[in-house]
Protein backbone atom coordinates (compact mmCIF):
# COMPACT_ATOMS: atom_id res chain seq x y z
CA UNK A 1 0.00 0.00 0.00
CA UNK A 2 2.94 2.22 0.77
CA UNK A 3 4.87 1.98 -2.55
CA UNK A 4 1.07 2.63 -4.71
CA UNK A 5 0.94 5.77 -2.31
CA UNK A 6 4.17 6.84 -3.36
CA UNK A 7 3.88 6.20 -7.08
CA UNK A 8 0.37 7.92 -6.93
CA UNK A 9 1.88 11.06 -5.09
CA UNK A 10 4.96 11.09 -7.54
CA UNK A 11 2.58 10.86 -10.21
CA UNK A 12 0.94 14.19 -9.09
CA UNK A 13 4.31 16.22 -9.55
CA UNK A 14 4.90 17.11 -13.37
CA UNK A 15 8.62 16.66 -13.63
CA UNK A 16 8.23 13.19 -11.79
CA UNK A 17 5.65 12.28 -14.35
CA UNK A 18 7.44 13.20 -16.80
CA UNK A 19 10.33 11.47 -16.11
CA UNK A 20 7.88 8.29 -15.21
CA UNK A 21 7.03 8.56 -18.71
CA UNK A 22 10.06 9.01 -20.15
CA UNK A 23 11.25 5.39 -18.17
CA UNK A 24 8.52 3.77 -19.78
CA UNK A 25 8.99 4.80 -22.99
CA UNK A 26 12.64 3.31 -22.87
CA UNK A 27 11.27 -0.20 -21.31
CA UNK A 28 9.37 -0.09 -24.42
CA UNK A 29 11.78 0.39 -26.89
CA UNK A 30 13.68 -2.74 -25.21
CA UNK A 31 11.12 -5.11 -25.43
CA UNK A 32 10.18 -3.78 -29.07
CA UNK A 33 14.36 -4.77 -30.00
CA UNK A 34 13.65 -7.73 -27.85
CA UNK A 35 11.86 -8.76 -30.55
CA UNK A 36 13.18 -8.42 -33.60
CA UNK A 37 15.24 -11.04 -34.66
CA UNK A 38 19.03 -10.35 -36.06
CA UNK A 39 19.39 -11.21 -39.45
CA UNK A 40 20.51 -14.77 -40.93
CA UNK A 41 19.18 -16.59 -38.16
CA UNK A 42 16.04 -18.80 -38.18
CA UNK A 43 13.72 -17.36 -35.15
CA UNK A 44 10.87 -19.65 -34.83
CA UNK A 45 13.57 -23.06 -35.66
CA UNK A 46 15.83 -21.57 -32.12
CA UNK A 47 12.57 -20.62 -30.19
CA UNK A 48 11.51 -23.58 -30.72
CA UNK A 49 14.71 -25.32 -29.96
CA UNK A 50 15.21 -23.65 -26.93
CA UNK A 51 10.93 -23.68 -25.47
CA UNK A 52 12.00 -27.55 -25.79
CA UNK A 53 15.20 -27.14 -23.88
CA UNK A 54 13.61 -24.57 -21.16
CA UNK A 55 10.68 -27.18 -20.75
CA UNK A 56 12.73 -30.26 -20.63
CA UNK A 57 15.72 -29.19 -18.38
CA UNK A 58 14.41 -26.07 -16.82
CA UNK A 59 18.16 -24.61 -15.63
CA UNK A 60 20.31 -24.90 -18.62
CA UNK A 61 22.92 -21.21 -19.09
CA UNK A 62 20.00 -20.38 -22.21
CA UNK A 63 17.71 -20.30 -19.76
CA UNK A 64 18.97 -18.27 -17.11
CA UNK A 65 20.59 -15.78 -20.01
CA UNK A 66 17.12 -16.02 -21.69
CA UNK A 67 15.57 -14.95 -18.03
CA UNK A 68 17.98 -11.93 -17.73
CA UNK A 69 17.79 -10.74 -21.32
CA UNK A 70 13.77 -11.08 -21.26
CA UNK A 71 14.06 -13.76 -23.78
CA UNK A 72 15.50 -11.51 -26.49
CA UNK A 73 18.03 -14.72 -26.44
CA UNK A 74 15.30 -17.29 -27.18
CA UNK A 75 14.25 -15.21 -30.51
CA UNK A 76 17.93 -14.30 -31.71
CA UNK A 77 16.94 -10.58 -31.21
CA UNK A 78 19.18 -7.53 -31.56
CA UNK A 79 19.12 -7.54 -28.06
CA UNK A 80 20.42 -10.82 -27.11
CA UNK A 81 23.22 -10.17 -25.33
CA UNK A 82 20.94 -8.20 -23.00
CA UNK A 83 22.70 -5.77 -20.12
CA UNK A 84 25.03 -8.89 -18.92
CA UNK A 85 27.98 -7.49 -20.72
CA UNK A 86 27.36 -3.70 -19.21
CA UNK A 87 27.05 -5.29 -15.77
CA UNK A 88 30.32 -7.54 -15.62
CA UNK A 89 32.09 -4.98 -17.68
CA UNK A 90 30.96 -2.41 -14.39
CA UNK A 91 32.02 -5.20 -11.97
CA UNK A 92 35.24 -5.70 -13.45
CA UNK A 93 36.60 -2.17 -13.69
CA UNK A 94 35.23 -1.70 -10.02
CA UNK A 95 37.54 -4.25 -9.17
CA UNK A 96 40.62 -3.38 -11.26
CA UNK A 97 40.19 0.42 -9.40
CA UNK A 98 41.45 -1.68 -6.20
CA UNK A 99 44.58 -3.34 -7.92
CA UNK A 100 45.24 -0.90 -10.44
CA UNK A 101 46.97 2.37 -9.24
CA UNK A 102 46.18 4.66 -12.23
CA UNK A 103 41.86 3.27 -12.14
CA UNK A 104 42.27 4.19 -8.52
CA UNK A 105 43.66 8.13 -9.32
CA UNK A 106 40.77 8.38 -11.54
CA UNK A 107 38.10 6.95 -8.91
CA UNK A 108 39.02 9.85 -6.35
CA UNK A 109 39.49 12.87 -9.47
CA UNK A 110 35.57 13.44 -8.86
CA UNK A 111 33.39 14.18 -11.24
CA UNK A 112 35.94 14.30 -14.15
CA UNK A 113 37.62 10.68 -13.02
CA UNK A 114 34.07 8.81 -12.80
CA UNK A 115 33.27 10.21 -16.57
CA UNK A 116 36.76 8.80 -17.49
CA UNK A 117 35.67 5.53 -15.60
CA UNK A 118 32.47 4.99 -17.06
CA UNK A 119 34.42 5.98 -20.42
CA UNK A 120 36.38 2.97 -19.94
CA UNK A 121 33.37 0.73 -18.94
CA UNK A 122 31.65 1.61 -22.08
CA UNK A 123 34.77 0.26 -24.05
CA UNK A 124 34.96 -2.95 -22.05
CA UNK A 125 30.91 -3.44 -22.35
CA UNK A 126 31.46 -3.37 -26.31
CA UNK A 127 33.80 -5.77 -25.65
CA UNK A 128 32.79 -8.18 -24.17
CA UNK A 129 29.27 -8.13 -25.85
CA UNK A 130 31.32 -9.07 -28.63
CA UNK A 131 33.27 -12.47 -27.00
CA UNK A 132 29.58 -12.96 -26.23
CA UNK A 133 27.96 -12.51 -29.19
CA UNK A 134 30.58 -14.77 -30.91
CA UNK A 135 30.24 -17.76 -28.44
CA UNK A 136 26.60 -17.20 -29.46
CA UNK A 137 27.07 -17.45 -33.25
CA UNK A 138 29.11 -20.45 -32.83
CA UNK A 139 26.23 -22.36 -30.95
CA UNK A 140 23.74 -21.02 -33.38
CA UNK A 141 26.43 -22.39 -36.33
CA UNK A 142 26.62 -25.59 -34.64
CA UNK A 143 23.02 -25.62 -33.82
CA UNK A 144 21.86 -25.25 -37.18
CA UNK A 145 20.12 -22.17 -36.31
CA UNK A 146 21.25 -19.82 -39.50
CA UNK A 147 19.43 -19.30 -42.66
CA UNK A 148 22.05 -18.34 -44.71
CA UNK A 149 25.93 -19.18 -44.57
CA UNK A 150 27.00 -22.75 -44.06
CA UNK A 151 27.22 -24.50 -46.99
CA UNK A 152 27.78 -21.76 -49.17
CA UNK A 153 31.53 -21.50 -48.94
CA UNK A 154 33.93 -19.63 -46.76
CA UNK A 155 33.52 -15.63 -47.52
CA UNK A 156 29.69 -16.36 -46.79
CA UNK A 157 30.31 -18.17 -43.29
CA UNK A 158 32.59 -15.49 -42.37
CA UNK A 159 30.11 -12.57 -43.87
CA UNK A 160 27.18 -14.24 -41.73
CA UNK A 161 29.21 -14.57 -38.51
CA UNK A 162 30.27 -10.95 -39.06
CA UNK A 163 26.57 -9.53 -39.69
CA UNK A 164 25.12 -11.79 -36.80
CA UNK A 165 28.00 -10.93 -33.93
CA UNK A 166 28.08 -7.11 -35.04
CA UNK A 167 24.39 -7.37 -34.29
CA UNK A 168 24.42 -8.48 -30.96
CA UNK A 169 27.26 -6.34 -30.18
CA UNK A 170 25.58 -2.95 -31.81
CA UNK A 171 22.40 -4.70 -29.47
CA UNK A 172 23.77 -4.30 -25.64
CA UNK A 173 25.57 -0.41 -27.07
CA UNK A 174 22.03 0.45 -27.73
CA UNK A 175 20.86 -1.16 -24.40
CA UNK A 176 23.62 0.63 -22.64
CA UNK A 177 22.67 3.86 -24.02
CA UNK A 178 19.57 3.21 -22.96
CA UNK A 179 20.38 2.68 -19.72
CA UNK A 180 22.39 5.82 -19.29
CA UNK A 181 19.45 8.02 -20.69
CA UNK A 182 16.78 6.65 -18.16
CA UNK A 183 19.61 7.63 -15.68
CA UNK A 184 20.11 10.71 -16.82
CA UNK A 185 15.80 11.24 -17.72
CA UNK A 186 14.02 8.97 -16.21
CA UNK A 187 13.71 7.42 -12.78
CA UNK A 188 15.49 5.01 -10.71
CA UNK A 189 18.57 3.37 -11.93
CA UNK A 190 18.98 2.46 -15.56
CA UNK A 191 20.36 -0.83 -15.87
CA UNK A 192 18.33 -1.76 -13.13
CA UNK A 193 15.65 -0.94 -14.42
CA UNK A 194 15.97 -2.81 -18.06
CA UNK A 195 16.86 -5.67 -15.50
CA UNK A 196 13.44 -5.86 -14.10
CA UNK A 197 11.77 -5.53 -17.25
CA UNK A 198 13.52 -8.24 -18.65
CA UNK A 199 12.93 -10.62 -15.87
CA UNK A 200 9.20 -9.30 -15.34
CA UNK A 201 8.45 -10.33 -18.78
CA UNK A 202 9.10 -14.01 -18.01
CA UNK A 203 6.90 -14.00 -15.53
CA UNK A 204 3.60 -14.77 -17.63
CA UNK A 205 5.91 -17.97 -18.84
CA UNK A 206 5.69 -19.31 -15.43
CA UNK A 207 2.67 -18.56 -13.97
CA UNK A 208 1.36 -20.36 -17.07
CA UNK A 209 3.77 -23.40 -16.09
CA UNK A 210 2.60 -23.51 -12.52
CA UNK A 211 -1.23 -23.00 -13.97
CA UNK A 212 -0.44 -26.31 -16.43
CA UNK A 213 0.69 -28.11 -13.64
CA UNK A 214 -2.22 -27.27 -11.33
CA UNK A 215 -5.05 -28.30 -14.02
CA UNK A 216 -3.85 -30.73 -16.61
CA UNK A 217 -1.76 -32.89 -13.86
CA UNK A 218 -3.49 -31.85 -10.60
CA UNK A 219 -0.49 -31.23 -9.01
CA UNK A 220 -2.21 -28.94 -6.16
CA UNK A 221 0.45 -29.84 -3.42
CA UNK A 222 3.67 -28.95 -5.28
CA UNK A 223 1.73 -25.68 -6.92
CA UNK A 224 0.52 -24.29 -3.57
CA UNK A 225 3.89 -24.94 -2.07
CA UNK A 226 5.83 -23.09 -5.03
CA UNK A 227 2.94 -20.16 -4.71
CA UNK A 228 4.16 -20.22 -0.89
CA UNK A 229 7.51 -20.53 -0.69
CA UNK A 230 7.88 -17.40 -3.34
CA UNK A 231 6.21 -15.28 -1.18
CA UNK A 232 7.65 -16.22 1.89
CA UNK A 233 11.70 -15.38 -0.26
CA UNK A 234 9.92 -11.99 -1.22
CA UNK A 235 8.73 -10.98 2.41
CA UNK A 236 12.27 -12.30 3.42
CA UNK A 237 14.23 -10.32 0.87
CA UNK A 238 12.35 -7.12 1.87
CA UNK A 239 12.85 -7.56 5.62
CA UNK A 240 16.67 -8.59 4.58
CA UNK A 241 17.08 -5.39 2.38
CA UNK A 242 16.24 -2.64 5.11
CA UNK A 243 18.37 -4.86 8.21
CA UNK A 244 21.62 -3.34 9.73
CA UNK A 245 23.54 -3.09 12.19
CA UNK A 246 23.72 -0.08 14.00
CA UNK A 247 27.66 0.97 15.72
CA UNK A 248 27.50 3.77 18.55
CA UNK A 249 29.65 6.56 18.03
CA UNK A 250 30.14 9.21 20.57
CA UNK A 251 31.74 12.26 19.06
CA UNK A 252 33.84 14.66 21.86
CA UNK A 253 33.58 18.07 22.28
CA UNK A 254 36.12 20.34 21.09
CA UNK A 255 36.70 24.27 20.74
CA UNK A 256 37.53 25.91 17.39
CA UNK A 257 37.87 29.67 18.22
CA UNK A 258 34.94 30.66 20.40
CA UNK A 259 32.89 28.12 18.84
CA UNK A 260 32.07 24.03 20.48
CA UNK A 261 31.91 21.52 18.17
CA UNK A 262 31.36 18.03 18.81
CA UNK A 263 29.81 16.20 21.89
CA UNK A 264 26.64 14.54 19.99
CA UNK A 265 26.12 10.76 19.31
CA UNK A 266 25.03 8.72 16.47
CA UNK A 267 25.78 5.36 14.68
CA UNK A 268 27.05 4.31 12.46
CA UNK A 269 25.39 1.64 9.79
CA UNK A 270 26.57 -1.77 8.36
CA UNK A 271 23.74 -3.21 6.26
CA UNK A 272 23.60 -6.48 5.84
CA UNK A 273 22.99 -6.77 2.86
CA UNK A 274 25.50 -5.10 1.49
CA UNK A 275 26.86 -6.34 -1.24
CA UNK A 276 23.45 -6.87 -2.98
CA UNK A 277 23.26 -9.27 -6.15
CA UNK A 278 26.78 -8.97 -7.38
CA UNK A 279 28.33 -12.38 -5.36
CA UNK A 280 25.50 -14.06 -7.46
CA UNK A 281 26.38 -12.30 -10.78
CA UNK A 282 29.81 -13.27 -9.77
CA UNK A 283 29.27 -16.96 -8.81
CA UNK A 284 26.76 -17.33 -11.89
CA UNK A 285 29.19 -16.18 -14.44
CA UNK A 286 31.90 -18.51 -12.96
CA UNK A 287 29.67 -21.42 -12.86
CA UNK A 288 28.40 -20.65 -16.22
CA UNK A 289 32.29 -20.47 -17.91
CA UNK A 290 32.16 -24.71 -18.30
CA UNK A 291 28.69 -24.51 -20.11
CA UNK A 292 30.28 -21.91 -21.68
CA UNK A 293 33.32 -23.56 -23.02
CA UNK A 294 30.87 -26.33 -23.81
CA UNK A 295 28.87 -24.78 -27.00
CA UNK A 296 32.47 -24.72 -28.94
CA UNK A 297 32.28 -28.47 -28.45
CA UNK A 298 30.12 -30.65 -30.92
CA UNK A 299 27.32 -32.00 -28.05
CA UNK A 300 27.94 -35.57 -28.46
CA UNK A 301 32.06 -34.69 -27.48
CA UNK A 302 33.19 -36.21 -23.90
CA UNK A 303 33.78 -32.77 -22.66
CA UNK A 304 30.18 -31.25 -23.41
CA UNK A 305 28.69 -34.24 -22.25
CA UNK A 306 30.82 -34.28 -18.64
CA UNK A 307 29.59 -30.85 -18.49
CA UNK A 308 25.52 -31.69 -19.19
CA UNK A 309 25.97 -34.68 -16.47
CA UNK A 310 28.36 -33.05 -13.89
CA UNK A 311 27.57 -29.65 -14.31
CA UNK A 312 24.10 -28.33 -15.14
CA UNK A 313 22.18 -25.91 -13.12
CA UNK A 314 20.12 -29.30 -11.94
CA UNK A 315 22.88 -31.06 -10.50
CA UNK A 316 24.00 -31.60 -6.70
CA UNK A 317 27.36 -30.58 -7.84
CA UNK A 318 26.75 -27.19 -9.20
CA UNK A 319 24.26 -26.10 -6.33
CA UNK A 320 27.32 -26.84 -3.75
CA UNK A 321 29.72 -24.84 -6.30
CA UNK A 322 26.87 -22.07 -6.58
CA UNK A 323 26.36 -21.84 -2.75
CA UNK A 324 30.06 -21.61 -2.20
CA UNK A 325 31.28 -19.25 -4.80
CA UNK A 326 28.14 -17.21 -3.64
CA UNK A 327 29.61 -16.99 -0.02
CA UNK A 328 33.38 -16.42 -1.60
CA UNK A 329 32.30 -13.28 -3.51
CA UNK A 330 30.52 -11.87 -1.02
CA UNK A 331 33.56 -11.89 1.70
CA UNK A 332 35.81 -10.84 -1.54
CA UNK A 333 33.17 -8.16 -2.82
CA UNK A 334 33.10 -6.57 0.79
CA UNK A 335 36.58 -6.55 1.50
CA UNK A 336 37.18 -4.11 -1.41
CA UNK A 337 34.45 -2.36 -1.12
CA UNK A 338 34.59 -1.88 3.05
CA UNK A 339 37.90 -0.52 4.53
CA UNK A 340 37.34 -0.80 8.44
CA UNK A 341 40.80 0.74 8.72
CA UNK A 342 39.68 3.56 6.40
CA UNK A 343 37.09 4.33 8.57
CA UNK A 344 38.36 3.76 12.13
CA UNK A 345 40.99 6.43 10.92
CA UNK A 346 38.00 9.13 10.13
CA UNK A 347 36.24 8.70 13.08
CA UNK A 348 39.67 9.23 14.99
CA UNK A 349 40.66 12.27 12.93
CA UNK A 350 36.91 14.02 13.59
CA UNK A 351 37.25 13.09 17.73
CA UNK A 352 34.85 10.02 17.23
CA UNK A 353 34.69 7.04 18.75
CA UNK A 354 32.76 3.81 19.47
CA UNK A 355 31.84 3.15 23.18
CA UNK A 356 33.79 1.16 25.25
CA UNK A 357 36.96 1.08 21.93
CA UNK A 358 39.59 2.62 21.90
CA UNK A 359 40.18 4.77 18.79
CA UNK A 360 42.82 3.78 16.35
CA UNK A 361 43.58 -0.01 15.72
CA UNK A 362 41.22 -1.48 18.23
CA UNK A 363 38.23 0.16 16.88
CA UNK A 364 39.54 -1.07 13.40
CA UNK A 365 39.65 -4.59 14.78
CA UNK A 366 36.27 -4.29 15.99
CA UNK A 367 34.56 -2.89 13.30
CA UNK A 368 36.11 -6.01 11.62
CA UNK A 369 35.11 -8.91 13.58
CA UNK A 370 31.45 -7.00 13.19
CA UNK A 371 31.59 -6.77 9.69
CA UNK A 372 33.28 -10.37 9.73
CA UNK A 373 29.86 -11.53 11.32
CA UNK A 374 27.42 -9.73 9.18
CA UNK A 375 29.35 -10.71 6.07
CA UNK A 376 28.49 -14.11 6.74
CA UNK A 377 25.21 -14.05 7.70
CA UNK A 378 24.53 -12.35 4.68
CA UNK A 379 26.62 -14.39 2.60
CA UNK A 380 24.66 -17.48 3.80
CA UNK A 381 21.00 -15.48 2.92
CA UNK A 382 21.85 -14.79 -0.71
CA UNK A 383 23.13 -18.35 -0.91
CA UNK A 384 19.91 -19.86 0.51
CA UNK A 385 17.83 -17.48 -1.53
CA UNK A 386 19.50 -18.97 -4.77
CA UNK A 387 19.68 -22.21 -4.50
CA UNK A 388 16.24 -22.97 -2.44
CA UNK A 389 14.10 -22.38 -5.69
CA UNK A 390 16.48 -25.31 -6.75
CA UNK A 391 15.65 -27.63 -4.08
CA UNK A 392 12.38 -26.85 -4.33
CA UNK A 393 12.07 -27.24 -7.86
CA UNK A 394 13.71 -31.30 -7.08
CA UNK A 395 11.90 -31.69 -3.82
CA UNK A 396 8.14 -31.06 -5.73
CA UNK A 397 9.23 -31.77 -9.22
CA UNK A 398 8.16 -28.34 -10.32
CA UNK A 399 9.99 -25.77 -12.13
CA UNK A 400 9.45 -22.34 -12.39
CA UNK A 401 10.80 -19.44 -14.73
CA UNK A 402 11.60 -17.16 -12.20
CA UNK A 403 14.56 -18.25 -9.37
CA UNK A 404 15.76 -16.44 -6.30
CA UNK A 405 18.10 -14.53 -7.76
CA UNK A 406 15.33 -13.16 -10.54
CA UNK A 407 13.06 -12.24 -7.27
CA UNK A 408 15.84 -10.91 -5.47
CA UNK A 409 16.79 -8.33 -8.45
CA UNK A 410 12.96 -7.68 -9.19
CA UNK A 411 12.14 -6.88 -5.61
CA UNK A 412 15.60 -4.89 -4.60
CA UNK A 413 14.68 -2.81 -7.92
CA UNK A 414 10.87 -2.11 -6.72
CA UNK A 415 12.42 -0.86 -3.66
CA UNK A 416 15.52 1.32 -4.88
CA UNK A 417 12.71 2.96 -7.36
CA UNK A 418 10.20 3.48 -4.44
CA UNK A 419 12.67 5.33 -2.55
CA UNK A 420 14.15 7.07 -5.27
CA UNK A 421 10.57 8.51 -6.14
CA UNK A 422 10.03 10.05 -2.24
CA UNK A 423 13.27 11.44 -2.27
CA UNK A 424 12.07 13.53 -5.51
CA UNK A 425 8.70 14.46 -4.24
CA UNK A 426 10.09 15.50 -0.58
CA UNK A 427 13.18 17.83 -2.57
CA UNK A 428 10.48 19.39 -4.55
CA UNK A 429 8.11 19.38 -1.35
CA UNK A 430 10.53 20.95 0.63
CA UNK A 431 10.80 24.77 1.73
CA UNK A 432 13.35 26.32 2.34
CA UNK A 433 13.77 29.05 5.29
CA UNK A 434 13.67 31.78 3.40
CA UNK A 435 10.12 31.00 2.04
Amino acid sequence: MQLLETIRNGWKVVDLRKKIFYTVLMIILFRIGSFIPAPFIDAAKLSSELSSTFSSTGNTLFSYLSILTGGALEYGAIFAMGVTPYINSSIIIQLLTVAIPPLERLSKEGEEGRKNLAAITRYATVILALIQGIVYYIYLRNQSMLTYGKGDGLFAQIFVGIIVVLCFTAGSAVIMWMGEQIDEKGIGNGISIILFAGIISRGPRGFASLWVQLVQYHNYFAVIGICLLFLAIIAFIVFMTGAERRIPVQYAKRVVGRKMYGGNSTHLPMKVMMTGVMPIIFASSFCMLPQTIATFFASSSSFAVWVEKYFSQDTVAYGIVYFLLIVFFNYFYVSVSYNPVEIANNLQKNGGSVPGIRPGEPTANYLKKTLNKITLFGALFLGVIAILPMIASAIFNLSFTLGGTSILIVVSVIMETAVTIESQIVMRHYRGFLE
